[in-house]
């Protein structure tokens, strides 16, 4: 996309001596100017933007990092023009500036144009845990068949992350025409209708509700609020869309009454369209079973840990079987899916322990889906160790949520628990009133990092888990740097 199409759809304004900036090629969209590349079109942010998208917080000004971004090579920048007025050094690189009333309607407004113009299915998926694997699972699908799929990048499911993954279509050398579908998370983290806005900006031809838990309540307040949130999903999906609903989710399944159209539903303990049987979870890194489908049967397999990945993978399955794919081949293509990075991935090392790095992110629920997980695959490992940190944004119950999630980790029969930051300790305490002979607190992950190295034994099985700000990968890195993996020299 050239700068002076992208201007036209965003209804900016430029200097009458632009067209020569007009007719430059952009090779990617950015909002950071931290990671701005050469040829790249600068979104600069800015507090009033966020506040009107219902971001919670306090935001740098872009429009200070206008300059820094034109050094490292971007070709223009979108500005707010009352920000730019009157202000000396803004105006003196106008000429290179793309003046618009709010910068973030403006990312928004582009890429809702490009995704009118481009009008293929979009696949918009949510839930309370799970939205990346179950993304990464759906695009494997579909892109196993033979579709051509754009997929959100990382876990991009917000007001900007959005726009940016669609606006992928028209970076560089891609085009539009080179997708057949869109597969895309859609987030919320605050009462601001989060999923309602992004609903606007691409609207859904499927959607797959994947779970409601108990997060963000911070901001929330009740898992009653929590689910409203997330049937804003439903609400925007198209007439002739498909709604795809986990069975084993009673908040979801409540979602269908808000959708006239077709569903489809998805489960492992309930009667669902989609569904497993003969499930075998007892290896840790692989799941087995039984694929059921409207469509016939299949025997399937899954190179991830956990019943709660199988149950992402049935989604994955569910949306498959919405565009009419064999069974057969669903099955296939779920053999060679992975699992994304920090989402339970399995390392074994040479010295003979093994460590579950699903270090991306923690609530209440995931943290001891993935102590079940561990519980189920002990396999003769002599102990079970517990590395949880904080979890974030759960309210004024947070404490007594903290110390409830130590109590269930103990009832899995782990030996170990140690609490990272914060409200870890409420985790460790929670574990040791509950029996766990070994607790420990530390108050970063850096700590727990330290001792982990010295800590480690043959025979450990470790589950390294916590919220993103916890940062307790730092755990799993120096495992991995100060130990060989399994088969390295």
């Amino acid at each position: 996309m050239k700068v002076g199409e992208a201007a036209a759809l965003m209804g900016a304004q430029a200097k009458a001596t632009s067209a020569e900036l007009f007719d430059k090629q952009i090779t990617d969209y950015s909002i950071d100017s931290r990671s701005v590349g050469a040829g790249e079109l600068f979104f600069a942010l800015s507090q009033p933007d966020y506040v009107r998208a219902g971001f919670n917080g306090e935001f740098v000004d872009g429009h200070t990092f206008i300059a820094d971004a034109f050094a490292k090579g971007a070709i223009a920048a979108v500005a707010r023009a009352d920000r730019v007025s009157g202000d000396a050094e803004l105006e003196a690189l106008s000429d290179r500036l793309l003046l618009v009333e709010d910068a973030i309607a403006a990312l928004q407004l582009l890429a809702h144009r490009v995704y009118t113009a481009w009008g293929k299915p979009v696949v918009a998926i949510t839930g309370s845990a799970g939205k990346t694997t179950a993304k990464e699972l759906t695009a494997h699908v579909l892109q196993s068949a033979g579709h051509r799929v754009l997929k959100s990048e990382r876990n991009y499911n917000n007001g900007l992350g959005l726009p940016l993954s669609v606006l992928r279509m028209v970076s560089g050398d891609l085009a539009p025409e080179q997708f057949d579908l869109a597969v895309l998370e859609m987030g919320m983290s605050s009462p601001t209708h989060e999923i309602q806005r992004l609903c606007r900006i691409t609207p859904p031809d499927v959607a797959v509700e994947l779970m409601v838990a108990p997060v963000h309540l911070e901001y929330l307040g009740s898992i009653e609020n929590i689910a409203a949130a997330k049937a804003e999903l439903i609400e925007g999906l198209k007439p002739e869309g498909i709604a795809v609903l986990n069975a084993d989710d009673a908040l979801v399944m409540q979602m269908r009454e808000k959708h006239s159209g077709r569903a489809l539903t998805f489960g492992i303990d309930n009667v669902a369209d989609v569904s497993a049987r003969d499930i075998d979870t007892g290896t840790l890194g692989q799941i087995s079973f039984r694929l059921r489908t409207p469509l016939g049967e299949a025997q399937a397999s899954l190179a991830m840990s956990g019943r709660h990945n199988l149950s992402n993978a049935l989604a994955a399955a569910a949306v498959g079987t919405a565009f009419d794919l064999p069974t057969e081949e669903i099955a296939a293509a779920l053999k060679t899916a992975q699992s994304p990075k920090m989402r339970g991935q399995i390392f074994d090392f040479a010295a003979g322990f093994t460590v579950i790095d699903d270090s991306y992110n923690s609530n209440p629920r995931s943290l001891l889906n993935m102590v079940r997980t561990m519980a189920e695959a002990r396999q003769g490992r002599k102990r079970l160790i517990v590395i949880a940190g904080e979890m974030l944004e759960l309210g004024p119950d947070e404490v007594s949520l903290h110390r409830a999630a130590g109590r269930e980790i103990a009832g899995n029969g782990v030996n170990m628990v140690w609490g990272v930051r914060g409200l870890g300790k409420e985790i460790a305490a929670g574990a040791s009133e509950a029996g766990v002979a070994t607790t420990r607190f530390f108050k970063s992950s850096d700590d727990a990092a330290a001792e982990v190295v010295r800590e480690v034994k043959e025979g450990d099985l470790i589950l390294i888990k916590g919220s993103r700000g916890v940062a307790t990968e730092k755990v799993v890195n120096a495992l991995r740097a100060r130990f060989p993996l399994a088969g390295e020299k």
